[in-house]
């Protein structure tokens, strides 16, 4: 297989990629691996030590458990896998704070972390609203996850589509380039079709319909567009290295288990 890079938007905090010589099975587990299977922290347990808010215990608790926080793979393990078993331990634990008196609404960014490498990814996120002489004081503890437990903790968006193949069959007309601009250049006095919009974004049957049969579009079976889109937690490259990491240990585990029947 051969992974190529199409195209990386920073402010979209997504990436889009090819992927060749590779079977819908595969690209399906890759989808399913980084949003399922990638851990990353969020918070799973509360205790409040006051709250006067307007909002219940349970409200805020919930809120707080959506904060995405940047995760440090190497730091942590999975509750499940850790030397205490799941009982809690500095190696699978991480105890964060927040203090707050009003007026004024409370932000994200007043949570903090034992940890400094892991705390909220945004930090204007609101969690609530205080009233003068309100107080908010909470200790939260955050784990490892996986998204298949829960969407908190999932790395971020993952879809994907075969990679186009656009045949000529005639030169498309001005009208269908004036109508679909985003889908046809000008080069000189000939009309070209913008190929790039064709891998970045799904416009086939746009293309299709604009050149009324002059433009031919079929799909590579064994090449694949994939959009990976992160919450924050995790950098892309990191999100398809550890989805492809765990499928490797799945694999040999599995294997070992068909070797013992």
């Amino acid at each position: 297989m051969e992974i190529q890079l199409i195209e990386k938007h920073k402010e979209k905090d997504t990436v889009t990629f090819s992927l060749k010589d590779a079977t819908p099975a595969f690209a399906n587990m890759l989808r399913r691996y980084i949003m399922e299977e990638v851990p990353v922290m969020s918070i799973e347990d509360v205790e409040f030590r006051k709250n006067s808010s307007v909002l219940y215990d349970e409200m805020l608790a919930q809120r707080l458990g959506l904060v995405p926080l940047k995760t440090d793979l190497k730091s942590y393990n999975l509750p499940e896998k850790c030397k205490c078993e799941g009982k809690g331990c500095a190696s699978c634990q991480l105890k964060l704070v927040l203090r707050a008196k009003g007026p004024g609404v409370i932000y994200t960014s007043e949570i903090k972390s034992k940890d400094p490498k892991v705390k909220p990814v945004h930090h204007k996120m609101p969690i609530v609203k205080l009233l003068k002489g309100q107080l908010l004081e909470v200790e939260a503890t955050a784990t490892l996850g996986k998204g298949k437990q829960h969407v908190k903790w999932s790395p971020g968006h993952v879809y994907y589509r075969n990679k186009p193949i656009v045949e000529m069959a005639g030169e498309p007309d001005a009208e269908a380039a004036a109508r679909y601009p985003y889908i046809f250049d000008t080069k000189g006095s000939k009309v070209v079709i913008n190929k790039d919009m064709i891998l970045k974004y799904d416009v086939l049957e746009d293309v299709q319909a604009a050149t009324k049969g002059k433009v031919k579009v079929a799909e590579k079976e064994d090449e694949f567009i994939f959009t990976v889109e992160s919450f924050g937690q995790l950098e892309h490259a990191d999100m398809v290295a550890e989805a492809l990491r765990i499928f490797e240990e799945h694999v040999e585990e599995f294997s070992e288990k068909i070797k013992k029947t």
